[in-house]
């Protein structure tokens, strides 16, 4: 008998342990913690974008005729899409656009990563990219 409820249960909680969306886990945060969130999320971007420049720089320091491949390029300008420049250290700003961001049902799926990088485009003004990325995340995760 006591086989069963454990079996059962550990069947249920694989079912519907990880329901939560994450809408949820966004909602969930108070304000101040919204806030240390993407401020923790945009120092670990700026820290990993500074740290690999330092390392291309050291490894490449002597070579006159090196030039900065594209895929190198491409990856700054992935990094940079997930800060928002326009808005500066005020992230109020950007934990507010993020709660209406999930307020719209069709976003609610979408990892707050991408939901960031979407929002980061949009203040910095970069409209055209941030619509690309949402209706790319909408069906990937709807």
């Amino acid at each position: 008998m006591k086989k069963a409820i454990l079996t059962f249960a550990i069947f249920y909680s694989l079912l519907h342990g990880q329901s939560a969306s994450p809408a949820d886990f966004w909602i969930s945060y108070t304000q101040d913690e919204k806030i240390s969130f993407i401020n923790g999320a945009y120092g670990a971007i700026s820290k990993i974008k500074a740290h690999h420049r330092s390392e291309v720089r050291k490894q490449y320091m002597h070579n006159d005729n090196w030039v900065e491949p594209y895929y190198i390029e491409r990856f700054y300008q992935i990094a940079d899409e997930y800060l928002a420049d326009e808005i500066g250290y005020n992230l109020k700003i950007i934990a507010m656009h993020m709660d209406a961001f999930y307020s719209n049902s069709d976003n609610l799926n979408i990892p707050v990563m991408e939901a960031l990088r979407v929002v980061s485009l949009m203040q910095d003004g970069d409209k055209k990219t941030a619509n690309s990325r949402l209706l790319r995340a909408q069906q990937k995760h709807n």
